[in-house]
């Protein structure tokens, strides 16, 4: 009888509830990588093309290159199905 309840208290501790628990969605690791969720629900990322070859790019074009780019309304719907626990 002790080792049966102490089996049992056991098992108990690895459960949160007794209710079925459905598996955990998974987040795109390529959107994960790209995008970060901010306060207001939308998401932002970094804009390509400022990483090199920048010698032949105009100061102005540099400038708006390493400016921050957000989702727009389509975009954040599909983020939120790609991203189901927002980002890090």
């Amino acid at each position: 009888m002790f080792l049966f309840s102490r089996v049992l208290a056991t098992t108990r501790l690895f459960s949160s509830s007794a209710v079925a628990q459905f598996p955990k969605l998974k987040s795109h690791s390529g959107a994960k990588k790209r995008w970060r969720s901010i306060a207001s629900g939308i998401f932002k990322r970094g804009k390509a093309g400022h990483k090199h070859l920048n010698v032949n790019k105009s100061p102005k074009r540099k400038n708006a290159l390493s400016q921050t780019a957000y989702s727009h309304g389509s975009q954040t719907a599909t983020l939120k199905k790609l991203l189901p626990y927002g980002s890090p």
